[in-house]
């Protein structure tokens, strides 16, 4: 087989999966022994195949996907036009906590939002498969340590949590979005850019404080508020849930950056995920 063969077969299994395919699924389809170096250079010729096309090829945390482009939701939404549904601020800012502190427990993200963790707010996220219990706190009582899940990653066509938006970065990522937008567009649905301007701009004076600061560095401005709508991204498909809590609260950067210090041991899970190839 050669090499144009080999993608045409790779290509029409991306195309005909549901899911994310791994490198090592993928060499599952040929007869002979085809090295995953082997297979990782073909998805990048394909990859280039891709470009200035609807669809593109992208590698995710739990593997290869061909997708529609960001740019393409605007016609993709007039075949099944619907209200979304939408997901609270107190929602968002819990994920972005989680996103950027993991693994904390629900006291720590109670302790950085100032206010009470609404027992559904974080059920509501893990039903979406975003966050799991990865461990326990040896601390009296034993909470739980939440974090991201592959999912999350999947979702945010993100490959790694290093890939997130920097902190300093989210204030200016997230006005220049919704102004260049009117709103942040999701699989289904969008999120009201009223919303979305609250989260990013409705800082108390004062409140803000720099990440850095905290660790000694230079001062970088940001907020927990435009990090949770830096993480609203074109990927992440809120199920068909009802908001849950909408406290006005604002959290500053500098309580993520210098929240309480996880420096007790922590117990791993049962299992351990699966890496992907």
């Amino acid at each position: 087989m050669n090499t144009q063969e080999a993608k045409i077969v790779l290509e029409t299994a991306l195309i005909c999966a549901q899911d994310p395919l791994r490198v090592n699924d993928l060499r599952k389809l040929f007869d002979e022994d085809v090295s995953a170096d082997t297979i990782r250079v073909l998805l990048e010729e394909l990859r280039q195949d891709w470009l200035n096309r609807g669809v593109e090829l992208v590698a995710l945390a739990s593997g290869w996907r061909l997708q529609s482009r960001p740019e393409m939701r605007v016609y993709l939404d007039r075949l099944h036009p619907e209200k979304p549904p939408k997901y609270s601020r107190a929602v968002m800012e819990t994920l972005a906590i989680i996103a950027y502190r993991q693994p904390v427990t629900r006291g720590d993200i109670e302790d950085i939002r100032g206010v009470t963790v609404n027992t559904q707010v974080i059920k509501q996220i893990e039903d979406r498969g975003w966050i799991e219990v990865i461990g326990h706190r040896d601390v009296p009582g034993r909470p739980a340590l939440y974090a991201t899940t592959k999912q999350f990653l999947d979702d945010l066509g993100l490959r790694s949590l290093d890939e997130l938006p920097p902190l300093e970065d989210a204030r200016a990522q997230a006005q220049a979005s919704l102004l260049e937008q009117g709103a942040i567009e999701f699989e289904g649905g969008a999120i009201a850019v009223e919303e979305l301007t609250a989260l990013v701009n409705d800082v108390p004076e004062g409140a803000e404080a720099s990440v850095a600061e905290a660790a000694g560095s230079p001062v970088a401005e940001a907020s927990v508020e435009a990090a949770a709508e830096t993480l609203a991204q074109p990927e992440m498909a809120p199920r068909d849930e009802p908001a849950l809590e909408t406290e006005p609260q604002a959290v500053s950067a500098a309580e993520v950056a210098s929240g309480p210090e996880h420096k007790t041991p922590v117990e791993p899970p049962a299992a351990a995920a699966n890496e992907h190839s």
